[in-house]
């Protein structure tokens, strides 16, 4: 690394006119040996250069978004093109038709969609329209499970097992100060990936619940996949509850597969809602289900808004991503989960020739490290008890070698890696194991 000085120097220019110097709070902090956050200066293809000229492998991609890799071709492209159009007319343009056609012939349970600017407003809707089609004030969410930073979501998404209670019955946790403590009233917290607590749940409270809200895998959190049946079982206890059925698949969709996760499992839901890989990086969000609840928000004039929402360069964007998927029979997936699968099983064997207890599970476009003596995480509490400080050490040795992934572990693949950044990621991984093994 040839340091940080110059990222150093920004950002204490940065703080004189940035709150905190950064425009997310996700950014803060460090990373790795680097003591402030860091600037970037130029993304290209699956490597990052930072203003200091230090180059990285990026498994981070902007927490998911770029699935094409930075800059890619197509998208770049058709974004330039499309600027000849204009950036956006309070009407509408062909392309979002375009877009609108795509997503519906993708994924099977979009019989009808509705464009946002981002994931937190594409949630917000959702649950209004679960709520506008039951007549019930309530809704379900998961503990680990982020749907975005506003109020009446950003709830028991990273709580302490001393706020949260016990696992069978957690409590509701507000997770920002300023934050309405009126929007507790209105969830059910449950633990993720037990049937038998959500079954008992809708049992005692479905006459209450519009709506349950859940990853379909957890990719913000141990990148936990669903148990067997779990999933089945909820969609089964939901229609017979008449509650709706809401997949978050921000992370997911597009990612895992050119169908979601909703495609992967084999469950249909009756809402989605989508963002990150959608637009390959541009800030382009979707809302999308079954015709009679979207269509409430013509016949019930259920409110949804926003000035930016399908704007040309984002739709653009998003054809291009789509298009750029799909291409081959979506051929692209095979080889990105190839890649993945053969990082994760280099950790794996890693980790084993240093003595390390290091967990790795999820899938090849997704996936997560944890050191844990478990063989498999599957719920938020066992995520939560697994060496968070250690992992912060090994993504931080990572780093110095020249590996971006997540602060919080994550890594994700993007078409752009190739055999040579899978191989170089494993030799600062040896690096970084070496160093861990020697502490």
């Amino acid at each position: 690394m040839a340091g940080f000085e110059k990222s150093q120097r920004l950002y204490e220019a940065a703080k004189a006119h940035l709150a905190g110097g950064v425009s997310s709070n996700f950014r803060y902090g460090g990373y790795g040996a680097a003591p402030v956050p860091l600037f970037y200066a130029k993304g290209e293809g699956a490597h990052l250069i930072d203003e200091d000229g230090n180059r990285y492998i990026d498994y981070a991609l902007a927490n998911g978004p770029i699935i094409l890799g930075h800059s890619p071709a197509p998208v770049v492209k058709a974004v330039t093109e499309s600027l000849a159009m204009g950036q956006l007319f309070a009407g509408q343009h062909a392309g979002e038709v375009e877009l609108a056609r795509l997503v519906s012939q993708l994924v099977p349970s979009a019989e009808l969609v509705r464009f946002t600017s981002s994931g937190s407003e594409s949630a917000q809707a959702a649950i209004r329209l679960a709520r506008a089609a039951t007549g019930r004030p309530k809704y379900v969410k998961f503990e680990g499970h982020y749907h975005g930073w506003l109020d009446s979501v950003f709830i028991s998404v990273a709580p302490s097992p001393n706020a949260a209670g016990p696992e069978s019955e957690p409590v509701p946790v507000a997770e920002t100060p300023g934050q309405s403590q009126r929007a507790l009233d209105d969830v059910i917290v449950l633990p993720w990936n037990d049937l038998d607590i959500f079954r008992r749940a809708m049992d005692a409270h479905g006459h209450e619940i519009a709506g349950v809200i859940m990853e379909p895998m957890l990719c913000n959190t141990g990148a936990i996949a669903p148990r067997p049946g779990y999933l089945e079982g909820v969609r089964e206890a939901c229609t017979k509850n008449g509650s709706v059925l809401i997949f978050d698949e921000v992370i997911c969709g597009f990612r895992v597969g050119l169908s979601g996760a909703q495609g992967l499992f084999g469950v249909r839901p009756d809402l989605s809602i989508f963002a990150k890989a959608i637009a390959g990086g541009f800030p382009l969000a979707a809302i999308a289900g079954r015709r009679d609840l979207m269509e409430l928000l013509v016949t019930k004039r259920v409110m949804h808004g926003g000035t930016y929402n399908s704007n040309v360069p984002c739709v653009a964007a998003a054809i291009a991503t789509l298009k750029t998927l799909a291409a081959h029979g979506g051929r692209c997936y095979a080889e990105m989960t190839a890649k993945g699968e053969r990082l994760m099983d280099g950790l794996r064997r890693l980790s084993c020739d240093h003595r390390q207890n290091l967990l790795v599970q999820g899938l090849g476009t997704v996936f997560h490290p944890a050191f844990t003596d478990l063989p498999k995480l599957e719920s938020y509490r066992q995520f939560l008890a697994a060496d968070a400080q250690k992992r912060t050490r090994f993504t931080a040795l990572l780093h110095e070698a020249g590996v971006r992934t997540t602060a919080r572990g994550t890594w994700f693949l993007s078409t752009a890696h190739a055999d040579a950044d899978v191989d170089a990621s494993l030799d600062a991984a040896k690096h970084a194991f070496g160093k861990l093994a020697a502490a």
